[in-house]
């Protein structure tokens, strides 16, 4: 079984965690959404907007140069035939069920699930120098986004060192899909 290395985000039955202040506009904009999907999957909210944060910022017909969709950015393998990738009730469903399993996996650790979530459940069990570079990079920085979130840290230096290292092109592409204007 992981160590546990960070806050744990299982929500309790019944808890009402909010979502925090530090995500962007994009982010902001799903909040009911967000709500419900989350407590559908027993999730901490903040968790399940830092892996929408860094996936997509928000943008509901993103795609990866890997395959991947939609504001979870979940790989087309988890949906079914009849499944709509892009239909947001469809891909938090998807992308909020394997987060959901990637914390189970971790022990509730948010920092390992997060990892798992990325690169697959199975690099939870393994040291971390054997991650991915792809995923070491993803708890690099969801991580203190999340840390900052449960903080409701403001300012939050996870988010910033996100929007300016990489974030910042995907968010302006969620506001231009989403209609928000600055």
């Amino acid at each position: 079984m992981p160590t546990q290395t960070g806050p744990q985000a299982t929500s309790l039955p019944g808890s009402r965690a909010s979502l925090s202040l530090i995500f962007t506009p994009e982010i902001q904009f799903w909040t009911a959404s967000l709500n419900q999907w989350a407590a559908a999957y027993n999730l901490d909210v903040n968790l399940a907007a830092t892996v929408m944060q860094i996936e997509s910022c928000g943008n509901p017909v993103a795609r990866s140069s890997a395959g991947a969709m939609g504001l979870f950015q979940v790989m087309p393998f988890h949906f079914t035939g009849y499944d709509n990738a892009y239909d947001p009730d469809t891909n938090a469903k998807r992308g909020l069920a394997y987060l959901r399993r990637s914390l189970d996996a971790a022990g509730g650790d948010a920092r390992l699930a997060l990892a798992g979530y990325n690169g697959g459940i199975g690099v939870i069990s393994r040291p971390e120098w054997t991650w991915p570079a792809e995923t070491a990079r993803y708890v690099r920085w969801g991580y203190p986004i999340y840390s900052d979130a449960t903080k409701n840290a403001s300012p939050s230096t996870g988010m910033d060192s996100w929007l300016t290292a990489t974030g910042g092109s995907l968010c302006r592409q969620a506001k231009r899909q989403l209609g928000i204007t600055p």
